[in-house]
């Protein structure tokens, strides 16, 4: 039990009826999930509002209520507490209930709309190889050092955060590397949090669905950056149009990477082969196992990351040379009859045209190059065309299929992108409603030496279809459909 004024620091409050004197069990924002003694703060959602079910969380024992707008009928015996935002009220809340774990631990967030699972995931990846304990909060999964939780957010609410950055510090990790999402930032998930450092990978077409126009998604982004403290590092890509403005009014030390331009972390790509990439970074050679530049770009950001955090420099170019690609992400195998097949998450047209280009910049053009691609349902609908014309238009064949539908008709999130398919490419592709089919007919149409790329889902173990997930791994897919081809 806490006493409820204690985790109402920095908790902006404008009325108070009852006391907050009182001890309270903890905090919750879903009603289903309250017990006898806890406070339950009405979120607005984008599909509920949290104050049509305080009367459900009275019911079932809240003693608390936390709103923005107070309920027309007042309980004798409870304590209700307006505040101007529930959202940035449970954050702080949630900070203090588990007192304020991001401050004894180094916590760095990365965000941008590509390449944050990588960054986020290698980071954790090479600081356990120099020895430390270490916790990741990404879209792939939740690591509390060793033990691996299932992650459902890409930036978790409030607190599932405070948290897991409490059992990160209970087992005496150092540091936490955390994807942190528009949705995330607008939604003041991690208000309060003390962070270490911030780094900005790039900005494209993605969430249009959520946030009204691309200004105010770069705004939202450019937020986390404002509110970063004088002690920590803000480290940016300036190859990216958007790299300076995220950088523009943050207090934090500036910091920049870039291929292109000068920057404090400069690289450039000597070599770029299916097996990995040779990097002159700062002056010095590495050779890395992943590939691509959009990788380069990322072991740019993972390696400035490690130096501000103290890891000397050569020291960190010998980490940056073990590290393992991320589930997902640029995976491929390749079968006894020298097919390659490549999973990614590539998922906006940004990501699809950055692994397109980095495959055609590897292969010798005298194999083909066949695609399979999708566009999620309930998501952002105006990069469906251009996803499909990306596709087309640098794969020799593409294969239009199903992501996760969700609850949209799979027929007509395939027919608005095959709207972006130019005249000239309409030969080039295929479409085929049920994913599994359409990776089998990659499979079938792929000769030796071909390359099969299978965009959008990566590391997704489901295919979410009508609110259900059935079980769906494109990687377990495409694996089992070659075996059969080598029989």
């Amino acid at each position: 039990m806490i006493v409820l004024k204690d985790i109402l620091y920095k908790v902006s409050i404008e009325a108070v009826k009852g006391s907050t004197e009182i001890a309270v069990n903890k905090i919750e924002f879903d009603s289903r999930k309250v017990q006898e003694n806890d406070v339950f703060v009405a979120i607005r959602g984008t599909l509920s509002n949290g104050h049509d079910f305080i009367e459900k969380a009275l019911n079932l024992g809240a003693v608390v209520v936390i709103c923005d707008t107070l309920p027309d009928v007042i309980v004798t015996g409870i304590t209700y507490i307006q505040v101007k935002d529930t959202n940035s009220a449970l954050a702080f809340m949630a900070n203090n209930y588990y007192d304020n774990p991001s401050s004894k631990l180094k916590l760095v967030g990365i965000t941008g709309t590509n390449g944050k699972t990588t960054v986020a995931s290698l980071l954790y990846q090479l600081f356990k190889k120099a020895g430390y304990k270490v916790g990741l909060l990404s879209t792939v999964k939740i690591m509390v050092d060793e033990v691996e939780h299932i992650a459902t957010h890409t930036t978790p609410d409030s607190l599932t955060i405070n948290y897991y950055l409490n059992e990160m510090v209970a087992i005496g990790c150092e540091y936490c590397f955390m994807e942190v999402s528009s949705h995330g930032i607008h939604q003041k998930r991690t208000e309060g949090l003390h962070f270490e450092g911030g780094v900005f990978t790039n900005l494209s077409h993605d969430h249009l669905d959520y946030h009204p126009s691309f200004a105010e998604y770069r705004d939202v982004k450019k937020s986390f950056f404002d509110h970063l403290p004088k002690t920590a590092f803000a480290l940016t890509n300036i190859d990216d149009k958007n790299g300076l403005v995220m950088l523009q009014n943050t207090y934090a030390k500036k910091l920049t990477y870039a291929l292109k331009s000068y920057a404090d972390y400069k690289a450039q790509i000597l070599e770029n082969q299916l097996s990995g990439l040779l990097l002159k970074i700062n002056e010095n050679e590495v050779w890395v196992k992943l590939i691509g530049t959009f990788n380069a770009y990322n072991l740019l950001a993972i390696y400035g990351t490690a130096v501000q955090l103290g890891v000397e420099s050569f020291e960190a170019l010998r980490l940056l040379s073990e590290l393992e690609s991320v589930s997902g992400r640029f995976q491929f195998i390749v079968s006894n009859k020298k097919i390659t097949a490549i999973v990614d998450y590539a998922h906006t047209p940004d990501a699809l045209e950055n692994v397109l280009k980095t495959i055609n910049d590897i292969r010798t053009k005298n194999e083909q190059l066949i695609t399979v691609v999708g566009c999620g349902g309930d998501r952002d609908k105006t990069k469906r065309p251009i996803m499909a014309n990306i596709a087309t238009q640098m794969s020799d064949k593409a294969i239009i299929t199903s992501d996760n539908p969700r609850t949209e008709n799979p027929a007509t999130i395939i027919a608005e992108m095959e709207a972006g398919v130019e005249p000239q490419n309409f030969k080039k592709s295929l479409s085929i409603e049920d994913r599994k089919q359409a990776i089998k007919t990659a499979c079938q149409l792929a000769n030796p030496n071909d390359i099969i790329l299978i965009a959008g889902k990566g590391h997704e173990t489901y295919q979410e279809i009508n609110g259900v997930r059935h079980d769906f791994d494109d990687m377990k897919i495409v694996k089992e459909f070659l075996e059969q081809l080598n029989k």
